[in-house]
């Protein structure tokens, strides 16, 4: 028997444009991402198996237990969760049998543009590969990762990247700098297909776009003004008009001393960036009494 705990940071998207809709439905985004330290406790225990001959027939190759800490009922522990389905792809494809049981410690909001999910299925992926001896790279792990969802390969990365394609082309970047990320999740959960789906290219002109390149500059330089200044996000455009409070939490956050503030993902969290730790810190204790977000938390870039 092997046990391991891994930690799955959040992410926020520094500035996020979407280029195009492809024929397979899917979105070619360029988008800067950046890991958070709030962050999800996975502890996995691996018990390995002999392979069940050929007359044992109806015996299960594997067995996975994914339980939870929490009472939140937005996180599914069954076969639907990402955690589960990375489990499962990487037994059936490796041949591994055993049994895996999986403890979940949730504190990433859940729906909530910050992958929670997808990190949660990156650390399953890293478990796998360690506690099974597969021995796989990165790029093999990033090659599974991209099967259940955009963000997985980032997560597995964990590292501040530019990320084009779908989400899977990653090139590290320079990190942003030290400050204090105030990260306020409103009361509802968006749909993150709804957002894509709902997106009016045509109606956005050329220069509307987020400058992706300008962000990546600003980052390079260390330039954590400048890196505010540059912060943008297209899906704006579809989630806010849906949800005008997070518009209310942004500009509460800049009136009290962010650098800037914006949505993260498809929403509908809004972080901003402080230099002062006693103006997040106010920001948060009045959001929190206005009744804007129940989930509030100051943190720093990872």
């Amino acid at each position: 028997m092997s046990e391991m705990i891994l930690k799955a940071y959040a992410k926020v998207n520094l500035c996020l444009d979407v280029l195009r809709r492809r024929e397979d439905g899917y979105h070619d985004v360029k988008m800067v991402m950046q890991n958070i330290g709030l962050y999800d406790e996975l502890s996995f225990v691996y018990e390995c198996a002999a392979k069940a001959s050929t007359s044992d027939e109806g015996s299960d190759a594997y067995v996975i237990e994914l339980t939870s800490d929490s009472d939140n009922n937005q996180v599914p522990m069954d076969e639907t969760n990402l955690i589960y389905k990375a489990i499962k792809l990487m037994f059936e494809a490796y041949d591994i049998h055993g049994s895996m049981k999986i403890k979940l410690k949730k504190s990433i909001p859940v729906a909530a543009g910050m992958a929670g999910g997808s990190t949660d299925c990156a650390a399953a992926i890293k478990a796998v590969n360690t506690l099974c001896g597969l021995n796989l790279s990165l790029q093999d792990m990033m090659d599974i990762g991209v099967k259940l969802g955009a963000d997985v390969p980032f997560c597995l990365m964990a590292k501040t990247a530019l990320s084009e394609g779908i989400g899977e082309v990653l090139t590290g970047i320079s990190p942003l700098s030290d400050c204090h990320i105030l990260v306020a999740k409103p009361p509802v959960s968006v749909s993150t297909g709804m957002v894509y789906n709902n997106l009016r290219l045509d109606q956005i002109e050329p220069d509307e776009h987020p400058d992706v390149d300008g962000m990546v500059k600003a980052l390079e330089d260390g330039d954590l003004r400048r890196v505010a200044a540059k912060m943008d996000n297209i899906l704006e455009s579809v989630t806010v008009k849906l949800n005008p409070e997070i518009k209310t939490i942004k500009d509460i956050m800049i009136s009290m001393g962010a650098l800037n503030a914006l949505m993260s993902g498809s929403g509908p969290t809004v972080f901003g960036l402080y230099e002062d730790m006693e103006e997040a810190m106010a920001a948060k204790a009045y959001i929190i009494k206005k009744g804007l977000a129940n989930e509030v938390y100051i943190t720093n870039p990872v």
